[in-house]
């Protein structure tokens, strides 16, 4: 079991891309019933104020360092993530390569009306051998004709793409209620698979600022934008004060 480093609160596990996928084609193989989440600065800011989030978050089995952010942070509390940063939509990609050589299933949840039926034929395509079990879309408010469908499918992997919090804390109230080997909360991932929103340049990704490029994109997105340098002053602060900054949980 990896190491984890505390990031205000929430322990990130210290893992490379290649060894999470390994590690969740483990969970497949021994029907675990687990879940990992991906969290980025923001969710980490919004799980200091959100007990739930922060254990449902705290109680997966991966928690997987989504935004350079969290890797920046680990560094200034003087536990460095050796692993570096997994972006969900990389760990993602790489865990439907390794499930499809096994002709393999995955049940996509979340984002707008029909862009989940867009994104598995994508997928369907790009990795030959994926089996896609099923698709529905986030805008649903009675949650057991969705588990009902899921588990009908039973499908070796699911994509909950809900957006945070609302993906974390609904993957701790119902994993134990779905009959799927493993899932992941995922955000926006579906949009991206399906085409209809692009990732920053190679370049842009590689120096760290992908969460820059979005919100140029999306000026709307400037509101979620400004916990971020309240993120980075809470964390100098930790370290200033001299808080422990490893856990293990």
């Amino acid at each position: 079991m990896s190491k984890r480093i505390n990031v205000l609160g929430i322990g990130f596990d210290d893992i490379t891309i290649d060894q999470a996928v390994s590690q969740a084609c483990d969970m497949i193989h021994n029907d675990s019933n687990s879940y990992i989440v991906t969290p980025n600065p923001e969710i980490v800011w919004v799980c200091r104020n959100t007990e739930a989030l922060t254990t449902a978050v705290n109680d997966a089995a991966l928690v997987l360092p989504d935004g350079i952010g969290i890797v920046i942070a680990a560094r200034i509390l003087g536990t460095p993530l050796n692993g570096g940063r997994v972006p969900g939509i990389d760990f993602s990609a790489a865990l439907l390569r390794k499930v499809a050589e096994i002709n393999g299933s995955v049940f996509l949840l979340g984002a707008k009306p029909g862009i989940a039926e867009e994104a598995g034929n994508k997928l369907a395509a790009q990795f030959p051998g994926l089996r896609i079990s099923g698709t529905a879309d986030g805008y649903f408010s009675d949650v057991k004709p969705i588990i009902d469908q899921i588990n009908t499918a039973a499908p070796d992997l699911l994509f909950v793409c809900l957006g945070a919090p609302k993906q974390e804390l609904w993957m701790s109230n119902y994993v134990k209620q779905l009959n799927v080997r493993l899932s992941v909360g995922l955000g926006g991932v579906l949009d991206v698979f399906a085409g209809r929103a692009r990732r920053a340049p190679v370049f842009i990704q590689k120096l760290g600022f992908e969460w820059l490029y979005r919100l140029i994109r999306d000026p709307r997105r400037i509101k979620r934008s400004m916990r971020l340098p309240l993120f980075v002053l809470a964390v100098i602060w930790r370290r200033i004060s001299g808080n422990g900054d490893t856990c293990s949980i």
